[in-house]
């Protein structure tokens, strides 16, 4: 959406691609958890296997990686962390200002979740926080960069 904002200063243009990056964004996320997910458990069961030649373990499917529920997980966590930025502008109609809100409410939801991630993660509150905040202000700036660049080069 930022990147949109970069070459477009319609609120309802940045809001549908708004929209369209969030419903496109959860599937990908889902369907990426899904198939990494199955072949972590695709090589866990062939482990499995090879080592219960001998052994019975009844309760084997318990520990088994659970893809639908990567899957499911990975494109609601998308869709949350998305919707908030996205709610934040739907309604202001000043071009800077919506920029300028999208970059600071998308910075607070990255800081959110990075705090989140370390805590349940249980790494360092501030090195786990940083690194999902810098890694998205790193996406936004790319994203924001490169189609102000097309948009300037295109015409």
């Amino acid at each position: 959406m930022i990147g949109v904002g970069a070459v477009q200063s319609s609120a309802k243009t940045m809001a549908v691609s708004g929209l369209a990056v969030l419903v496109a964004g959860a599937c990908s996320m889902a369907i990426g958890e899904f198939v990494s997910v199955y072949a972590q458990r695709d090589v866990e069961v062939s482990t499995m296997k090879i080592r219960a030649k001998n052994v019975l373990n009844p309760n084997k499917d318990e520990s088994l990686p659970k893809p639908f529920q990567a899957a499911i997980a990975s494109a609601l966590a998308f869709c949350v962390g998305g919707v908030v930025p996205l709610l934040s502008v739907a309604f202001i109609t000043d071009y800077a200002i919506r920029v300028v809100v999208l970059a600071v409410v998308s910075s607070v939801t990255l800081t959110a979740f990075g705090a989140i991630g370390a805590y349940y993660g249980r790494t360092p509150l501030v090195k786990g926080t940083l690194r999902v905040l810098i890694g998205g202000w790193m996406a936004m700036l790319v994203t924001y960069g490169l189609l102000k660049l097309f948009a300037t080069i295109s015409g």
